[in-house]
């Protein structure tokens, strides 16, 4: 049985050769900009939302080749959602998959400039590419992509705003903050591969509650482990949710609920992969990889 790890794996290559065919020459005018694009988008990251789009997008018999480019044109722009979370105004991080961020190894306006050019590209490439895609496919990926960004921004407004002032409902603000700020751009993933596939509503239905579901996993453990991880571990600065006083799952129920929630959320999700055509034991190991990952 494939596993997840190892589908990612086996995958990668593709990834990375199709976003150095689709992003800017470091060279090219304006290089700066183009070299800054480049730092962010390879800076080392997992590949795990490219991965999905391929994954989603094979699970319902889409060609591979078909689905890349909308693969590298989500990790453009999760790098550029990166890139925004970390600015002075909004995480004020220095540290980013183990090495400064972009705005500290550049600067502040260029990683501004970087953001903007990376969502903007991938936007575009997901327009054009791949030309042998029917352009009505393409239109849908863009409003897909589109409609996860600004979910993801609205999170991000939530998220700022609950910041040591909980709302009055804070549990139901929460999961709301998730499932746009992380939520969005990871379902968003997933119903992209079922867009290349041509897949009906019900299709789409159920690859975006797997979305969702992939979506809360990885951002409960992600509060979890931004209480129990190390920085060298995480490749990011550990402790700062709890400094700033975030609306976050341990802040509100504590690490032992916050795991046990992690494991309902984790038995919900896998019973609605086992309803895949295909490739259902590779998202049961993705799940099953976000409730027990240590970085």
């Amino acid at each position: 049985m494939t596993s997840f790890s190892e589908f990612l794996d086996e995958l990668l290559p593709s990834v990375e050769a199709t976003l150095d065919a689709l992003l800017p020459a470091p060279s090219r005018d304006p290089a700066r900009l183009h070299r800054a694009m480049r730092y962010s988008v390879f800076a080392g990251g997992k590949r795990v939302r490219p991965t999905l789009v391929v994954l989603a997008g094979e699970s319902y018999g889409a060609r591979r080749v078909d689905l890349l480019p909308a693969a590298a044109s989500m990790e453009m722009i999760h790098t550029f959602t990166l890139i925004h979370d970390d600015l002075p105004a909004l995480d004020a991080d220095d540290l980013r998959r183990g090495r400064p961020t972009l705005h500290r190894e550049f600067d502040e306006a260029l990683a501004i400039l970087a953001e903007d050019a990376l969502l903007n590209r991938g936007l575009l490439c997901l327009a054009r590419e791949p030309d042998a895609v029917d352009s009505s496919r393409r239109v849908a990926a863009v409003e897909v992509a589109a409609a996860a960004v600004a979910a993801m921004i609205a999170g991000q407004v939530g998220d700022i705003e609950a910041e040591a002032n909980w709302p009055e409902h804070p549990e139901t603000a929460l999961v709301e903050i998730h499932r746009r700020k992380t939520g969005a751009l990871l379902t968003a993933c997933l119903r992209l591969g079922g867009v290349y596939a041509g897949v009906g509503d019900s299709e789409d239905r159920l690859l975006r509650e797997i979305g969702e579901g992939i979506g809360l996993l990885f951002q409960i453990g992600d509060d979890i482990l931004d209480v129990e991880g190390s920085a060298d571990a995480l490749g990011k600065t550990a402790g700062k949710d709890a400094d700033a006083k975030k609306l976050t799952y341990p802040a509100l129920f504590g690490v032992a609920e916050s795991r046990r929630r992690l494991g309902a959320e984790r038995d919900r999700t896998l019973e609605l992969c086992a309803r895949l055509p295909r490739k259902g034991e590779i998202f049961e190991s993705l799940v099953r990889y976000l409730c027990d990952r240590d970085r």
